[in-house]
């Protein structure tokens, strides 16, 4: 049941479960689309040589690398696109769009020839899937965050927020859980050769899957309840130009976060396997391990957010980040121990949810409905393209340089950038719309 007080929705009695109906449709597609995004990350070391064939396992490395890098200078372009059409046409709409994009993309991974059968086609085909996934994730994430802190109840909107990166995290999970799985039934030939093609099939039935469930979403009621005003300007870069300050801090707030996330979550498996020499099934079992603690950790940051404020979880990444990044990476890159590396990866993650847990609601608590879902997904994408995307060919292109450790440095710098902005930034939990009009 709902009440509306001064044009706004409070909610009452037994609209709660209504509010967890509602962030569980909308998190279940969030973690298909993420599934499918690092599904690509975890099958690399099976799959790279299939379209970059080569006997330097780093180069082929790079290549995939650089696939995945280029994949991110769509999310620019799908947070503008469905941002813009979220802003203007509902954020159910463009979920749905969003998810059947991603079905595409890993469909055509998944039947795509190799290299040594179709020739240059082979890796131009798998950079067309990618740039369809990065258009797909560019705007999963501005309008999902835009829907959970909408749908949310006034007080929890930290916790509920929080399960994007649950959700998040639960993707990656689920390909590393698909990877252990193949791993203990098909030999290393048969995965190299043709099993990695399974994550992508397992990815495209599961989107189209959440492709028909999201179609039965409710729509945000912040946004039905201001659909009819400001037609003309909902959604346009016009509009948001209008926030140059907020944008700014989009800017700011992703750009050591996003680059140590990609550090710890994605590239710290290559890292293992390929600097630590740490088995490559252990290596999965650390990260299963480590990431599965790392999403439980979640919603009790973003609790936590919700009784003392957004800026102290913020500054504890930003802090923890710039001292602590350099020792970790350094001590991970030496150990040859799996149980060690997986308490300093778990430690690395740990740090990271400072920021992943909150970093949702705080994007969307900065901006107004009527243009939410834009100013969220627009400078944040742009950063991550720029940021995240890059990280791992970076630590590649130093690895392969000979200078591995100058891209730890690189990560502790760019969050010390993040913490300047953390520490001059306000308060959001107490001065956004979205409190204001509860």
């Amino acid at each position: 049941m709902t009440t509306r007080i001064d044009g706004a929705t409070t909610y009452q009695h037994g609209s709660e479960k209504r509010v967890i109906g509602n962030v569980l449709r909308g998190s279940i597609g969030n973690l298909v689309e993420w599934y499918d995004w690092y599904a690509y990350a975890a099958f690399t070391t099976y799959f790279a040589k299939s379209f970059f064939p080569t006997t330097d396992t780093t180069a082929a490395f790079l290549g995939t690398a650089a696939v995945f890098a280029v994949g991110f200078l769509m999310r620019p372009l799908g947070g503008w696109m469905l941002g813009r059409f979220a802003d203007r046409f509902g954020r159910r709409s463009a979920l749905v769009l969003s998810v059947s994009l991603m079905a595409g993309g890993s469909l055509l991974i998944a039947v795509t020839p190799s290299y040594h059968t179709i020739g240059i086609a082979a890796p131009i085909l798998l950079l067309t899937a990618r740039l369809i996934q990065g258009l797909s994730v560019g705007g999963e994430y501005s309008t999902s965050a835009t829907y959970l802190s909408e749908v949310a109840t006034p007080g929890k909107r930290g916790f509920y927020s929080s399960f994007q990166y649950v959700t998040l995290y639960g993707g990656q999970l689920l390909a590393l859980g698909l990877q252990l799985i193949l791993q203990a039934i098909l030999t290393e030939q048969q995965l190299t050769s043709w099993g990695w093609r399974i994550a992508f099939v397992v990815g495209t039935f599961a989107a189209l899957t959440v492709m028909w469930l999201r179609r039965g979403m409710d729509e945000s009621e912040s946004y039905q309840r201001e659909a009819g005003e400001n037609k003309g300007e909902r959604g346009t870069l016009r509009a948001l130009i209008k926030y140059p300050k907020e944008i700014a801090l989009v800017v700011g707030l992703t750009l050591g976060g996003t680059v140590a996330f990609y550090t710890f979550a994605t590239y710290s498996q290559k890292f293992l396997e390929n600097t630590a020499h740490i088995p490559r099934r252990q290596v999965t079992i650390v990260l299963f391990c480590a990431i599965l603690l790392a999403a439980i950790l979640q919603p009790v940051f973003g609790r936590l957010s919700d009784r003392i404020g957004r800026r102290p979880l913020l500054l504890f990444f930003g802090i923890g980040g710039t001292l602590l990044t350099v020792p970790l990476m350094t001590v991970m890159g030496s150990t040859r121990n799996p149980v060690g590396a997986f308490f300093l990866v778990l430690a690395g993650l740990v740090i990271v949810a400072g920021y992943t847990s909150i970093n949702a609601i705080v994007k969307a608590e900065l901006f107004p409905t009527k243009i939410r879902a834009l100013g969220v997904g627009l400078p944040y994408a742009l950063t991550v393209a720029i940021f995240g995307g890059t990280a791992e060919l970076i630590a590649q292109a130093f690895k392969s340089a000979g200078h591995e450790t100058v891209f730890f440095w690189y990560v502790a710098g760019c969050v010390l950038v993040s913490l300047i902005v953390y520490g001059t930034m306000r308060e959001t939990s107490k001065t956004s719309e979205l409190e204001e009009r509860q």
